[in-house]
């Protein structure tokens, strides 16, 4: 749960500046004004440029921010005559110079010479989110490595046509995250650029599971010596990983695939199904030391990795139709922390700004920032200040907007 205890009259905007407080946002002020005077001096000066200061900054990420409630693909359309105009807002800013301050945005002016990481520009941004979240909250044992649900808005998708579709350009990156599995709080974000040379680019790791192998490394670079249950998906479940994880005192519980899986080092009679028809609820197990290979039959044969459950213990998947199917305690498990995910994704997930930019890092940094405001709402939910208001998520966004454009008075900070 959360670090810190927040007062009951602790506002959205309180809880959005525990991960982005004024110090980062007047960074952006910073280098935005910086990038303005270099982009001035190379390609000819701008008579209605004038620097930006920290109060239009914050009503900039305020309007970007109100796309995640309103669903509007475009955030000019505040200010159009059209369905996702918005009037109250539309006043605080004019169109012109949101458009000024969207053109020069920046996070880092300046490329420094010992930089080769394709996420310059937004990586100082990126490290200091992660300082946010691992200072905010303490996570639960059970945590899951997964890519969060972050694809095109679904009313965008149902209503263009197929030639728009063809024309949006698709995502040149991976986002993955450490998920804590009882409150939904993103504790680590890793971005995988999918161009480039480097040792971490895609051309140089041609085959998925050593790709897969090297993210789940990086998420979990801050958890070892904490006892910690990973739960993974096929494309990273590995017995070498695991194996790796373990002396970390990381243990993992992960689904395992033929096909997506690197199955090096596993029995391949347990990876072939048995001739024999099986029942539902039947199962097979192999042990190496503390690890478990589980082949559990469910309408087709389903396959678990771990090492942090006992093969001998009992648990039950609950049908509504079929009743209850006995399985390992394991598969219960998995099958538990893998349903809150999707509860979370068909939760969140529509709240992931709408603003869909060219370049790599401002797509980075919308969603990075899309993953702030959910945190944040988490612990807005696990504080006494919930008790008081008792927000929705929607409410709450819109809450954050208007606190952001200045439009009523917030609650004075701690």
């Amino acid at each position: 749960g959360p670090t810190r205890k927040m007062p009951l009259t602790a506002s959205a905007m309180d809880f959005f500046q525990l991960f982005v407080p004024d110090n980062v946002l007047k960074n952006m002020v910073v280098q935005t004004n910086m990038y303005a005077k270099k982009y001035q001096e190379r390609f000819g000066s701008d008579d209605a440029w004038i620097d930006v200061t920290l109060t239009e900054m914050k009503a900039f990420l305020g309007y970007m921010i109100s796309t995640s409630i309103h669903h509007c693909e475009s955030v000019l359309s505040i200010w159009s005559s059209g369905f996702y105009s918005n009037k109250s807002i539309a006043l605080i800013m004019t169109q012109s110079r949101f458009e000024k301050i969207l053109k020069y945005f920046h996070i880092v002016a300046f490329r420094s010479s010992q930089t080769t990481h394709g996420l310059y520009k937004i990586q100082p941004f990126l490290d200091s989110l992660q300082n946010g979240f691992d200072s905010a909250f303490k996570p639960s044992q059970a945590q899951v490595l997964h890519e969060p649900l972050i694809d095109e808005d679904p009313v965008f998708i149902a209503t263009c046509t197929e030639r728009e579709l063809r024309k949006r350009k698709k995502r040149k990156f991976s986002l993955w995250v450490r998920q804590c599995s009882s409150t939904g709080f993103i504790c680590q974000i890793y971005v995988h650029l999918k161009e480039g040379s480097g040792a971490d680019g895609l051309d140089a790791l041609k085959n998925k599971p050593q790709l897969h192998s090297m993210v789940a490394k990086s998420l979990c670079q801050n958890a070892s010596g904490k006892n910690y249950i990973i739960f993974t998906g096929p494309s990273i479940t590995s017995l070498n990983l695991f194996e790796e994880f373990e002396k970390q005192e990381i243990y993992c519980c992960g689904l395992l695939s033929a096909r997506k899986s690197d199955c090096t080092g596993l029995p391949p009679s347990m990876l072939n199904n048995p001739e024999t028809p099986q029942s539902r609820g039947q199962y097979r197990i192999r042990m190496k030391g503390n690890m478990s290979l589980i082949c559990w039959y469910n309408k087709g044969h389903f396959r678990f990795l771990t090492n942090a459950y006992s093969p001998v213990q009992q648990g039950v998947i609950i049908k509504r139709k079929s009743g209850e199917i006995p399985c390992p305690l394991a598969v219960e498990a998995f099958a538990a922390h893998l349903s809150y995910i999707c509860k979370y994704d068909d939760k969140y997930s529509k709240y992931f700004i709408s603003h869909k930019p060219n370049k790599t890092w401002q797509q980075v940094f919308w969603f990075a920032i899309s993953i702030a405001i959910n945190n944040a709402y988490i612990l807005y939910k696990m504080s006494e200040a919930y008790h008081v208001t008792r927000y929705s998520r929607a409410q709450f966004g819109e809450r954050l907007v208007k606190e952001l454009l200045g439009l009523e008075d917030t609650s004075p900070s701690h």
